[in-house]
């Protein structure tokens, strides 16, 4: 009885030894070391990039968009090719922005650039300079 089991047993260790002193052909790849700093900067370029996607998707800067004739797809596209530099650049842009102010001067603009062109197109007769 013991023989049978040790004509099973042995064959199966000889097996696990020689397959367990061979080298693997498939062996991990080395993994540099990434510091604190690093990744708290790729955290934090993710971060920047996500909120450049959340303010693109509020509805106001989407029609906004559509109405200058950009399509939401592309800004996509685009903000997902951004460098980390340029990601960082632009939330830092976002950041120093005051809240409202632009959009002041933004509608004041909108209004002067259509008066402008239908006074150029004959269309209104508002700018003197323009005739």
């Amino acid at each position: 009885m013991m023989q049978r089991i040790c004509r099973i047993i042995n064959p199966v260790l000889i097996l696990s030894l020689v397959m367990g002193s061979m080298p693997l052909a498939l062996q991990a790849q080395p993994v540099a070391l990434v510091s604190t700093q690093q990744l708290l900067a790729t955290e934090q370029v993710n971060a920047d990039r996500e909120r450049i996607q959340e303010l693109l998707a509020r509805t106001e800067v989407r029609d906004q968009l559509v109405g200058l004739g950009v399509e939401p797809a592309e800004v996509a596209a685009r903000v997902a090719a951004l460098s980390d530099q340029e990601v960082r650049q632009m939330a830092e842009q976002l950041d120093n922005m005051p809240a409202g102010a632009n959009a002041v001067i933004g509608a004041l603009l909108t209004v002067f650039i259509i008066l402008l062109v239908t006074d150029l197109l004959g269309l209104t007769k508002v700018f003197p300079f323009t005739r």
